[in-house]
């Protein structure tokens, strides 16, 4: 072990590795965007394509990451620039940075507004007697020039509490605690659902395929779903990877990781769609889902407000261990390549997400009527998703897939994922495949799709 690997920080045991790998995909996409994904391409028909894109690009992309952070452990800059000298392959860490800070300013908005919805819930503010209020009720709030500001604020200090105490001690320490606690309440969430009067329902909705469902839009959405779940181009996994231990088995890994990502995800849907379908309401999109339809439902179930407060306390558990990992990136290259202390890292990321979680609060309330030259409204929030989810991500992801089977040397490749030889890997040939050719293809569809090409 080199001096850099001893002085450099590493998760402490394998029940860390695990808990931060899959705090860091478990997030509001998978309670809220997987519902209102296979709610909109044909719930049963839509998991089966979701499953398949899970197995066949998740995975052997998710492996890729691991190996190229623990390979060079380094942060997103240093590992291309350690693995391939020659070229401007380290240029692709700007793209990952750029991407976190992105994806956290507007992140960091829709996690305030589980805090603010998750108080409204303990001092019983919220309306549980006239469901109709909902929606005005959320649109006052997050149009007010103030409150969403407030509690993106707040928010970002909690991510910033964690991410300041280290890798140890702060990120793996929470993801222990908090992945359970996560896991927990999903579980009594399903519980409920499961003894709703048409709980067979949405069960048969969400786990019976119609194949005749199956179209190019249904598997296009679901690659797209399978990416962005598992946090994949962004280079949160690959930080993550360079704090593995030589003895971590990155396939395995990899495959836990996504599995209980995917099982999230499908405890989601057990949630909702028996939920749904039993008080006559389907899934819609994005912030409504949550804010609107489920405190619905809630108002018609014995003990309203208990609900609500859960719910809501699952979506920020969610919410954190997303955005710890996610701030890791920007953090990590500080640290590293500019030579900064954790604190003065932590304190710079924190300011610039700031400025752009201000920005994209203020999306909903006082630039709701502003516009840039006359040519388009300043919509912050909408800008910053679409650029990050739909160009900067597949980008990210698409190059990781052809650096690692194309670029990156097979003996190392074999090396890492196999610890020198020390497991067997059986489906080493299958990942090479995948990593050359079915993961940058269909990154690419969704790439095409995600900025409306077809």
């Amino acid at each position: 072990m080199t001096s850099e690997d001893k002085n450099r920080a590493q998760f402490a045991t394998r029940l860390g590795i695990i808990a931060t790998t899959v705090g860091s995909a478990v997030g509001l996409g998978n309670i809220w965007r997987f519902p209102y994904e296979a709610g909109n391409n044909g719930g049963g028909a839509f998991l089966i394509c979701y499953l398949l894109c899970i197995i066949l690009l998740g995975i052997p992309v998710l492996c890729a990451e691991f190996a190229i952070g623990r390979t060079s452990r380094s942060n997103i800059f240093g590992a291309f620039h350690q693995l391939k000298a020659s070229g401007k392959w380290h240029w692709m860490g700007y793209i990952g940075i750029l991407a976190s800070i992105l994806i956290l300013s507007f992140y960091s908005v829709v996690a305030g507004w589980t805090m603010e919805y998750m108080y409204q819930s303990i001092v019983g503010r919220l309306n549980f007697t006239e469901i109709d209020a909902f929606h005005n009720q959320f649109a006052s709030f997050s149009s007010s020039n103030w409150r969403p500001i407030l509690w993106t604020v707040l928010f970002l200090l909690c991510n910033y509490i964690i991410v300041v105490r280290g890798v140890k001690k702060g990120i793996e320490k929470m993801s222990n605690l908090m992945m359970p606690a996560l896991f927990i309440l999903l579980i009594i969430f399903c519980i409920n659902s499961l003894m709703m009067p048409k709980a067979h329902e949405g069960l048969r909705f969400l786990f019976t395929p119609d194949f005749s469902k199956i179209t190019p839009k249904v598997i296009v959405s679901a690659l797209g779903q399978a990416f962005f779940s598992l946090s994949l181009g962004l280079g949160t996994m690959m930080t993550y990877g360079s704090y593995f231990s030589k003895d971590t088995r990155i396939v395995r890994s990899a495959t836990i990781t996504a599995s209980l990502d995917t099982l999230v995800a499908i405890l989601a849907g057990i949630i909702i769609f028996p939920a749904v379908f039993s008080f006559g309401m389907s899934p819609v999109q994005g912030p409504a889902l949550v804010f609107e339809v489920l405190p619905s439902i809630f108002a018609q179930m014995p003990g309203a407000q208990i609900w609500s407060i859960l719910f809501f306390f699952l979506l920020f558990l969610a919410s954190l261990t997303s955005t710890i990992s996610m701030s890791e990136v920007s953090i990590a290259f500080f640290t590293e390549e500019k030579k900064m202390s954790r604190a003065k890292a932590s304190t710079i990321n924190l300011i610039i997400v700031l400025c752009g979680g201000v920005l994209s609060a203020l999306s909903f309330g006082y630039f709701s009527d502003k516009s840039f030259l006359g040519l388009c409204r300043l919509d912050f929030f909408s800008f910053f998703d679409f650029t990050s989810s739909n160009v900067l991500l597949p980008l990210g992801g698409m190059l990781i897939s052809i650096f690692a089977g194309w670029i990156l040397e097979r003996s190392r490749l074999k090396d890492t994922l196999t610890n020198n030889g020390r497991i067997g890997v059986s489906t080493f040939p299958l990942l090479v495949f995948c990593l050359k050719y079915v993961a940058p293809l269909g990154i690419f569809l969704i790439f095409l799709f995600g900025i409306g090409f077809f």
